[in-house]
């Protein structure tokens, strides 16, 4: 029996994240940010000043990735990189003033993609793909 992709849950998984961060450029880009710099930028708004690997183990990416989006990041103006007073081998990724500058208006037009995506279903429906999705997270993460 033939299978159509469009009936696989991982094809509606990996499509649904591609439409996400599609409509997710459309908000972000008047900021001159990508959606792969998005996570980054959300990190340092908790808390400025980590260093390259605190990013990629709360991001949950491999070091090349991290390097290359801080490097765009850099070039965009979004990131400035210090050495640390207290231990001089440390660098640390802190926002630059472009970005604290549009900190609450980015998150507000980035909030609006799963706003749309999710304004079709009930309450229930929302706390219940979130739910699955966040049980489907855990078992591939515990592998």
């Amino acid at each position: 029996m033939a299978v159509r992709r469009q009936d696989a849950l991982g094809y509606q998984i990996g499509l649904l994240s591609r439409l996400f961060d599609r409509t997710l450029e459309v908000y972000l880009r008047p900021f001159g940010v990508l959606p792969g710099q998005f996570p980054t930028l959300i990190m340092l708004y908790e808390q400025d000043g980590l260093t390259q690997a605190d990013l990629c183990n709360r991001i949950n990416v491999e070091q090349p990735t991290m390097a290359n989006t801080l490097h765009r990041m850099d070039k965009a103006g979004l990131i400035e990189r210090k050495q640390d007073n207290l231990d001089k081998r440390k660098v640390l990724i802190h926002l630059s003033l472009k970005s604290k500058g549009f900190r609450e208006e980015i998150i507000t037009q980035a909030r609006r993609v799963p706003t749309i995506m999710t304004e079709s279903l009930s309450k229930e429906e929302q706390d219940m793909v979130f739910s699955l999705v966040g049980h489907m997270i855990t078992k591939l993460q515990n592998i």
